[in-house]
């Protein structure tokens, strides 16, 4: 096991670091000179890192993106890409927020340079059909908008990101998706003919070839509640829609993807997430110790 070190600056700093350090610990090499009883450490920042969430008008990622910032200056520096202006006005208008199609290569490039992980949750979504009567009986009719069907979105969309990431040497990705890929049945695939599932799969399949360091996340049915109340399941090749516990709050699905951001074991993992009911079990605040549960690479 390696030798952790804990390192109290001076007063005027107050703050306690560890050593090894993180990958953007920046320490001056002077600092390990001198007589070694009395030796300090000159440390110049820490420098926070700064993350693109893609999708961040989308109900999850509004979540992902104002955590973030809420979390800011020294631990991250949070940006946003969402698809029209009226997004960007939704979660604020801020500067940090590009406008444009996941689908161009070139927009995506621009979003990308210069940030140091990316959170991907971008999906095509489908759109009910007017005129549905559900007095009338029968089921609703879906659709998806030119230019953003799953193929277009899920698969297209997300390779543009992982290529441009690669290329601009991005540290890590965490790429939210959805449980039921194992099974091309599954009821998802047939909203709007779309195949959903199908290019999520390959989209999540992509990036753990990729060789970018990743944490996929795939969640079951999302819902607006509360998040940190709950604790979590972790599971793998949808095994958990097997059972009663298939669901999980938004906001739990975004604390997973910032503690993804922050600790070493949920790198090159890929998991189901869902959560036991409110009230059952003991709500999840050991992420580490969830993160070194999963074995699954994808």
């Amino acid at each position: 096991m390696a030798m952790v070190t804990r390192v109290t600056l001076s007063s005027s700093h107050n703050k306690t670091y560890l050593f090894p350090p993180p990958h953007n610990f920046i320490s001056s090499p002077s600092a390990f000179q001198g007589n070694p009883r009395r030796r300090r450490f000159a440390i110049s920042a820490m420098a926070p890192t700064t993350v693109l969430v893609t999708g961040a008008g989308g109900r999850t990622g509004q979540i992902v993106y104002k955590k973030l910032k809420e979390r800011g200056g020294d631990e991250f520096v949070a940006k946003g890409l969402v698809r029209t202006v009226e997004s960007k006005e939704k979660i604020g208008g801020a500067d940090d927020v590009f406008v444009g199609d996941i689908t161009n290569a070139e927009i995506i490039v621009s979003a990308i340079e210069g940030i140091d992980a990316l959170v991907i949750l971008t999906s095509a979504v489908p759109k009910m059909k007017p005129g549905f009567d559900p007095s009338k009986g029968g089921r609703p009719e879906f659709y998806f908008e030119d230019g953003a069907y799953p193929e277009q979105v899920d698969w297209i969309g997300q390779k543009n990101q992982i290529d441009a990431a690669k290329a601009l040497g991005v540290k890590q990705i965490v790429l939210v998706g959805s449980m039921g890929g194992t099974n091309l049945s599954n009821p998802l695939n047939s909203l709007g003919n779309g195949n959903i599932l199908v290019w999520k799969r390959k989209a999540e399949q992509y990036l753990a070839d990729s060789g970018i360091p990743y944490t996929i996340i795939r969640a079951g049915g999302l819902q607006d509640k509360e998040g940190g109340i709950r604790e979590l399941l972790i599971g793998k090749d949808d095994e958990l829609l097997q059972t009663d516990t298939r669901t999980i709050a938004r906001a739990d699905v975004a604390e997973v993807c910032i503690q993804a951001l922050q600790i070493e074991e949920a790198k090159f993992k890929a998991f189901d997430l869902a959560s036991k009911p409110e009230g059952t079990g003991e709500p999840t605040k050991d992420f580490k110790e969830l993160f070194s549960k999963i074995s699954t690479r994808f």
